[in-house]
């Protein structure tokens, strides 16, 4: 085969591939994740079943594959957000983007952080993409010289000192495009990898919360509960804020 006829077959590939993923992303909405179908994505593309097979081998690497994208495109609103001064407002224009991302995104959100789906079990390369976020709040505190942990529980304090030697040396397996996984921050020489076990466990707390306000938001919980749900979101980060002495 010519490098040209190899060309043409590799753009076609492409071609079909974000087409098959732009009906697989609306059927999200549809359906939702448990019905999602690969045969009716053929069907929709108007291409046979073993056609498509070819692209994705099954629902499962279509999951992990729309899983994946959506982690990445999360990570990357979040990341385009981190471009102002660290410490408070960069976290703070980290979340909102997070936050933003999940609003116009919701089906894509609840395959992220709603309910599992039956029999899929997410593969690893799918936990790189899942920290970004995480990762971009942490380094955003951790670059502020104002910053005050909380101290740790002293139950928790031998799991998260190892969860910090271990994040170091698996930052290279980590999606490129955050700075925050690539390397120290810019402004302190340091990075989240290397913190200490009281910045891991308070940036997991962070996390934890953020993501939960989110999810209550994004799939209804605050319907005819919450009115000002700006508002409640901007209390909810002074209130993180504060618990690393930052305003």
């Amino acid at each position: 085969m010519s490098p040209s006829e190899t060309g043409v077959r590799a753009r076609a590939r492409a071609e079909t591939t974000a087409r098959a993923l732009a009906v697989a992303n609306r059927q999200l909405g549809e359906v939702g994740p448990a019905a999602l179908s690969v045969r009716s994505i053929a069907r929709e593309l108007g291409i046979s079943s073993s056609a498509i097979y070819r692209y994705f081998p099954s629902r499962d690497a279509l999951l992990t594959r729309l899983i994946i994208d959506a982690y990445t495109d999360l990570g990357a609103a979040a990341a385009e957000a981190a471009a102002v001064p660290a410490g408070a407002p960069r976290f703070r224009a980290i979340a909102r983007a997070a936050r933003s991302w999940s609003l116009d995104n919701p089906h894509r959100f609840a395959l992220l952080y709603g309910t599992p789906v039956p029999g899929y079990d997410a593969p690893a390369d799918t936990t790189g993409p899942a920290l970004t976020v995480a990762y971009l709040l942490l380094d955003a505190l951790l670059a502020s010289p104002d910053v005050v942990w909380p101290p740790v529980d002293e139950r928790l304090r031998p799991g998260f000192e190892e969860l910090a030697s271990v994040l170091s040396p698996a930052r290279s397996s980590l999606p490129a495009g955050s700075s925050s996984m690539a390397g120290p921050s810019s402004s302190t020489g340091s990075s989240s990898v290397d913190a200490p076990a009281e910045s891991i466990a308070a940036g997991v707390a962070i996390w934890t919360a953020l993501f939960g306000r989110l999810s209550f938001e994004v799939l209804g919980q605050y319907t005819n509960v919450v009115a000002d749900r700006d508002a409640w979101f901007e209390a909810f980060l002074d209130e993180e804020l504060g618990r690393v002495g930052l305003r």
